[in-house]
């Protein structure tokens, strides 16, 4: 075994039907009485403890030709002693989680985050690590990762930045563009016949954006697009020089497609803008208690709604700015985004900063219920930064807006990776731009008061409306066509026969009829309830009868409840353009 005085690894597919990696551990000879062994809870960017320990089945350590005995402490942490001794680990860890958190093996790829396959040696944590990843042997494989290579293998500076790389093996799809002086590659795992070249065009004036916002110099030299295809899933999560990507693949264009961007792609697109933007604002500038966070357990913070929400707020505006959608396009999903907020009950409950706090045990953690008592610090976090940026730009007069925020942001906290207090917004205002933002962010982060952009809009010649929803299912953002007469209050898909209830909101008359989440709802004023024709049995009802009986099967019995009549909500919310000169100056478009 070739000497060394820093932990390394040796990371092999061992075996794709029974989805394993296996590890080889070396661990220079030290002088702890015991070596200690530790694997993340979870990891960074998605905040759910995760406990990744649970998938190694198996762990064996030896010094020379002689067997240790390892102890388990805890649920993801193992120890053993060989003072003086170098120490070679072997594991075997079980992937098959399809998503952008874990680790992942089908016939097709493999694919893994450093959290669940690099175990941390304690004492080691700040020292150079190094890795070589075993070549499968298998045709048209490929191996993508952004971890800094040196000779035949890839060297970390410690252990932080060796979780922070995630390890792509499998067929794959790869293309390379560069943008003012950046190289970013798209890699589609698979062999479907994506249009690759209409993507990395589509990306080029979304990275340029990102680029100029920030300035040079820039934090990366090379950056992957690590995107896993299948027929479902959706995801992305950051990386410093990547991001893992989760996506249907028919949603993506395929060659000889129109060259209409659908919804699926726009979506995209947006997710590559959102994950990019993160390469500045979550893993350069951070919160102050994520600069050296603990990885075996939660580690709370308030600020959130400014990381995700303000990230939610440019992967958007980036796709308008850059003309890949209309300026109409981007209010329909402006206009999604508040009518979600708005349907959720759970605003008047939580704020944005108790929400980003309790990210862990509610907001990742969420039920058929959690739409009546919890907000996202994404949704409403983003309709909080357009609040912010259209009052910094009316109370300077168009001198600052957000852009000159997060470069302050980064100038301040990023490019040292210092991290950011709970009060940095309201300091930075403060003391930059002399406007004291204190009374809106005591409103709508640590209150519940929803976000007043009514006052604002004006300025960049833009009207907000609201109108009725067709059904459970219309997302708003657009005007009305037809609008139901009665509300109802439950999210509902069809069965048979009848509708199972997923959700019921409160305050509505499904929930004032005590409807439950698991109801059958079988028929209303005696005609069988169908997807196609419920809302127009509810619709032909007369409100002077007050109620209307509805027929439920809940756990074997037959209910008949009894539900109010009333007229329906506006509750979806759309925008259109008064001014479009003031629009695009707002959005920074050339005339």
């Amino acid at each position: 075994m070739t000497a060394v005085s820093s932990p390394s690894y040796h990371l092999a597919l061992t075996s794709r039907s029974e989805h394993l990696f296996t590890v080889t551990l070396h661990i220079p000879a030290c002088e702890q009485q015991r070596t200690v062994l530790t694997l993340p809870a979870w990891i960074p960017g998605s905040y759910m403890v995760r406990d990744f320990a649970r998938n190694i089945i198996s762990l064996q350590a030896r010094a020379g030709n002689n067997a240790l005995t390892v102890t388990k402490q805890d649920k993801q942490t193992w120890s053993f002693s060989a003072p003086g001794q170098a120490v070679t680990v072997t594991y075997t860890i079980f992937a098959f989680d399809l998503s952008v958190r874990s680790a992942y093996i089908n016939d097709e790829f493999a694919f893994c985050n450093g959290t669940s396959v690099f175990l941390q040696v304690s004492g080691f944590e700040q020292q150079p690590h190094q890795v070589t990843i075993e070549n499968p042997g298998l045709d048209n494989w490929i191996t993508e990762t952004t971890m800094p290579v040196s000779g035949s293998s890839y060297q970390c500076a410690n252990y932080a930045e060796l979780i922070d790389h995630p390890v792509f093996m499998g067929k794959a799809h790869t293309q390379s563009f560069v943008v003012d002086g950046v190289e970013f590659v798209m890699l589609l795992s698979g062999e479907a016949p994506v249009d690759i070249d209409r993507i990395c065009e589509d990306l080029v004036p979304i990275c340029q954006h990102h680029l100029d916002l920030f300035e040079k110099p820039y934090p990366v030299e090379r950056y992957v697009f690590m995107t896993m295809l299948a027929e479902n899933g959706f995801g992305g999560l950051e990386h410093r020089s990547s991001t893992a990507l989760l996506y249907p693949r028919m949603d993506l264009p395929l060659p000889g497609d129109s060259k209409t961007r659908t919804d699926g792609y726009t979506t995209f697109l947006s997710l590559c803008s959102h994950e990019l933007f993160h390469t500045w604002h979550v893993k350069r500038i951070k919160p102050d208690v994520m600069v050296n966070p603990d990885m075996g357990a939660e580690v709370f913070t308030n600020q959130l709604w400014i990381y995700e929400g303000f990230t939610s707020f440019y992967d958007d505006l980036t796709l308008a700015r850059a003309g890949t959608i209309t300026n109409q396009k981007y209010l329909e999903i402006v206009g999604q985004n508040l009518t979600r907020l708005m349907q959720n009950e759970g605003r008047k409950l939580q704020g944005a900063a108790e929400s980003s706090f309790d990210a862990w045990t509610r907001f990742y953690k969420q039920d058929a219920n959690s739409v009546n008592h919890i907000v996202s610090y994404y949704t409403k976090g983003g309709i909080i930064a357009m609040g912010l940026d259209l009052l910094l730009r009316r109370e300077s007069g168009e001198q600052y807006n957000l852009d000159h925020l997060m470069r302050l942001l980064w100038q301040h906290y990023g490019k040292d990776e210092s991290g950011t207090p709970d009060d940095v917004i309201h300091h930075l205002c403060q003391t930059h731009f002399d406007i004291d933002v204190s009374a809106y962010l005591e409103k709508v982060v640590y209150g519940t008061d929803d976000v007043d952009l009514t006052g604002w809009l004006d300025d960049i010649g833009v009207a907000l409306h609201t109108r009725t929803k067709r059904n459970m299912a219309d997302k708003g953002g657009t005007a009305p066509v037809s609008q139901p007469k009665h509300a109802f209050g439950a999210n509902t898909k069809a069965a048979t026969p009848g509708l199972s209830v997923l959700q019921v909101i409160s305050g509505t008359p499904a929930q004032r009829a005590g409807l439950q989440i698991g109801d059958i709802l079988l028929a209303i004023d005696g005609l069988i309830a169908s997807e196609s024709h419920f809302q127009r049995l509810l619709d032909a009802q007369d409100p002077a009868r007050g109620t209307v009986p509805v027929s439920v099967i809940r756990d074997g019995r037959l209910l008949t409840l009894s539900m109010p009549v009333e007229p329906a909500v506006q509750d979806a919310c759309y925008f259109t353009i008064t001014d479009e000169k003031k629009f695009n100056s707002w959005l920074g478009k050339a005339e």
